[in-house]
């Protein structure tokens, strides 16, 4: 039976309305693509709450950082390409040195925006926003875990980068599924071999894990959708009992989930790791499963590297 599918920016478009109801501090600050982004419907519900700077995506940084210092929980919304590299130089500065309360949540990560493009595929961004002190930065894995996570940074005090996919993904958790920032959520438990996926990668790691059980390996799933604060006890215990690890992410191959993981494998002087992720490459316009089959992310390829892992 096929999975539903529905794309993460809808399931942060949805709680932004409740939050925005329960909380008047709550703003967003878009930046013209509020349909794409899916915060149209927060505006129809709290015109008051809703600001529109225009395509000026530094400006809306200037503009969170001022209302955050008001006692404001603003959430500036973009492209994620636009809300980690364009603002870049705003979020350093005005954000995150003086450890404002602004949310930077972005649509169209990772290969996601497909046909759009590589000027619209964000590949970089986590890694980018990952080295900046004072920020948190997160990838929920499907519709149920963009509204949890939203909640959660609503909720934390600090800076917090939020990334989310344009297309539909599968849905994989239910609405009684709780998550907790910098806290992995593990999505299956095995003995053999260990997954660490985020974002639209977490149902490939579950999908290959099913594979691999048909052939008598089991795979234990971790969706880290935190990768700032990493949940380093997790990776450990994944090392000490396991030994073998998989990282899988829709995210450049440098600087992202698979880099952290590989940081603590070295700091700990034992355990191997097999990433999955973009190759260091730009996209183009192809459909999504074609872009990520290009970079080798496919998941009978992660099924084939669990079995050969040596």
């Amino acid at each position: 039976m096929e999975k539903k599918a529905i794309a993460t920016r809808n399931g942060f478009g949805e709680e932004m309305i409740l939050l925005g109801a329960e909380n008047k501090n709550i703003f967003i600050v878009d930046a013209d693509i509020g349909k794409s982004c899916r915060t149209d419907g927060f505006t129809k519900a709290h015109p008051a709450q809703h600001i529109n700077v225009g395509i000026a995506e530094q400006n809306a940084a200037g503009v969170a950082a001022g209302m955050a210092t008001t006692g404001k929980i603003p959430f500036v919304v973009t492209y994620a390409v636009f809300g980690s590299l364009r603002m870049c130089e705003m979020i350093r500065q005005e954000i995150a040195y003086p450890r404002l309360n602004v949310k930077i949540a972005c649509s169209h990560g990772g290969f996601t925006p497909a046909n759009d493009g590589a000027s619209h595929q964000a590949i970089e961004d986590m890694g980018v926003m990952r080295t900046i002190p004072n920020m948190t930065v997160i990838m929920p894995a499907d519709y149920w875990a963009a509204r949890k996570l939203t909640r959660a940074i609503a909720e934390y005090d600090g800076p917090a980068f939020i990334r989310f996919t344009r297309d539909a993904i599968p849905v994989i958790y239910d609405e009684n599924t709780e998550f907790t920032i910098g806290k992995a959520h593990i999505a299956r438990e095995g003995s053999d071999i260990a997954i660490i996926a985020n974002g639209d990668m977490v149902c490939y790691g579950l999908d290959a894990a099913k594979k691999l059980e048909a052939e008598g390996i089991s795979a234990k799933v971790v969706d880290m959708h935190t990768i700032k604060p990493l949940d380093v006890d997790v990776v450990k215990d994944c090392i000490e009992k396991i030994g073998k690890i998989i990282t899988i992410e829709d995210h450049n191959i440098i600087n992202g989930l698979g880099s952290a993981v590989c940081e603590v494998v070295a700091e700990a002087g034992k355990g191997k790791v097999k990433r999955f992720g973009i190759q260091d490459q730009f996209g183009e316009s192809a459909p999504y499963h074609r872009l990520l089959e290009k970079n080798g992310i496919t998941v009978d390829a992660i099924v084939a590297a669990a079995k050969n892992f040596r």
